[in-house]
């Protein structure tokens, strides 16, 4: 650990002396780009064709740092994604789990399952073997 603090160290040192080298040679820490030429901070900020990204809107499912831990949840309740989702996994029908949930409507269920679409969309899940 020692060794890699130390040479750590020795890195900033270098960048620092490098900083006060160019301050003493007059010349600008930040050079502006030749003539002609865009900043990479210009280039970015050009609209890209490429770059479609449509968010999804969920208006029933909120994400609250305060509330269960910041689990999403439905409306607002104290009713996790999850919590819907897995009973729909198990194989109960839309009207047990309303019947469960009161407070929960059939659109509540459907948004649940659009939403855990969508989260297990972008990533890869490990499964098990055969």
């Amino acid at each position: 650990m020692g060794k890699a603090h130390a040479s750590i160290k020795r890195g900033l040192e270098q960048a620092a002396r490098h900083r006060q080298d160019k301050r003493v040679a007059g010349l600008e820490l930040h050079t502006p780009p030749p003539a002609g030429r865009r900043t990479a901070r210009e280039q970015d900020a050009r609209p890209r064709r490429a770059r479609r990204i449509r968010p999804m809107k969920f208006t029933r499912i909120t994400v609250d740092p305060a509330q269960m831990g910041g689990v999403p949840c439905i409306r607002g309740l104290r009713i996790p994604v999850a919590t819907v989702v897995g009973m729909v996994a198990d194989g109960m029908a839309a009207d047990e789990i309303l019947k469960a949930y009161p407070d929960l409507t059939g659109a509540d269920i459907r948004e649940a399952l659009k939403y855990a679409a969508e989260a297990v969309r972008e990533r890869e899940l490990p499964l098990a073997g055969p």
